[in-house]
């Protein structure tokens, strides 16, 4: 009898897996988070009072009648540049954590199918770049090629897939050993639908907490590498960006370096939640299994 003939409720579990976590709190409360970061993102410009780069006041003036958040180091309109700053870093981080999962994914599931030489290989290289920091990984190509935000998002979701590799090795070791693979691999389907069609759909629930837990750290590693200064460059608005301009002022005015601290606080915050709840519903989908 094969696997799939005695683990039927293993597998409508798996399909009820976002189901079961959209009832858990923590993981609405990370979808609001993320919601309020995209509308603000995305359709903060369209309200910005000024242009991002527009000198309006003096240095860090205080809050005042069309000035809701004061000015910046500049002159600048804080709120304005607020409103600003955080489309460049959604899609950044998206786009970064995509890259991450897809070519993480395609090793791991690749490894622990090929074992061997091949596994060994794989793993060796993973491991060679998990001792090397990703912040220096991504300022030393930085440092080299110069700033550029395709090049940052290909960086940092190049930094980030050997991690992603890892678990989901460690995911699919269980799953190549069953009966409808085994089968699959006798009657000669291709190596790529095995792995699409057999083992990928039964790695789902890892694969979505990884994705949560890429999309924060690339959120924290891209704003990361704005503050230093190897991100969105001025005038652009971006968070990171403002974070490292008006560091100076903190005392003076704060308002220019909280606000961005906190939306890219609540938008790491939302996605760890969300991440987290799926952990969560998985380990329990494990238990019951």
């Amino acid at each position: 009898m094969s696997d799939q003939a005695v683990l039927p409720g293993f597998e409508n579990a798996r399909a009820g897996l976002m189901r079961r976590a959209l009832r858990q709190n923590r993981v609405r409360a990370g979808l609001v988070l993320i919601g309020l970061t995209l509308i603000l993102a995305f359709g903060g410009p369209l309200v910005a009072s000024n242009a991002p780069s527009a000198l309006v006041a003096g240095p860090y003036d205080p809050p005042a009648d069309g000035l809701l958040l004061g000015a910046d180091a500049l002159g600048r309109d804080v709120f304005s540049r607020f409103l600003w700053g955080g489309r460049n870093l959604v899609w950044m981080s998206a786009a970064a954590a995509f890259i991450a999962v897809g070519l993480g994914t395609v090793i791991g599931l690749a490894s622990a199918y090929l074992k061997g030489l091949p596994d060994l290989l794989l793993m060796r290289l993973v491991d060679l770049k998990l001792a090397f920091p990703s912040v220096v990984f991504a300022l030393l190509f930085v440092t080299i090629l110069g700033p550029s935000l395709p090049l940052l998002v290909f960086l940092v979701g190049i930094s980030q897939a050997p991690n992603v590799a890892r678990v989901m090795r460690g995911a699919a070791l269980g799953v190549v050993e069953r009966e409808y693979v085994l089968w699959a691999r006798t009657v000669a389907v291709p190596t790529w639908r095995i792995l699409a069609g057999e083992i990928l759909p039964n790695v789902t629930a890892p694969l979505l907490v990884e994705v949560g837990l890429r999309l924060m750290w690339s959120t924290s590693m891209l704003a990361g590498l704005s503050f230093l200064g190897y991100g969105v460059q001025p005038p652009d608005a971006d968070w990171g960006l403002m974070i490292n301009e008006n560091r100076a002022g903190l005392l003076v005015q704060p308002w220019a370096v909280l606000a961005p601290v906190a939306m890219i606080a609540l938008f790491a915050l939302g996605t760890n939640l969300i991440a987290e709840g799926i952990g969560r519903i998985n380990a329990r989908i494990e238990e019951e299994a």
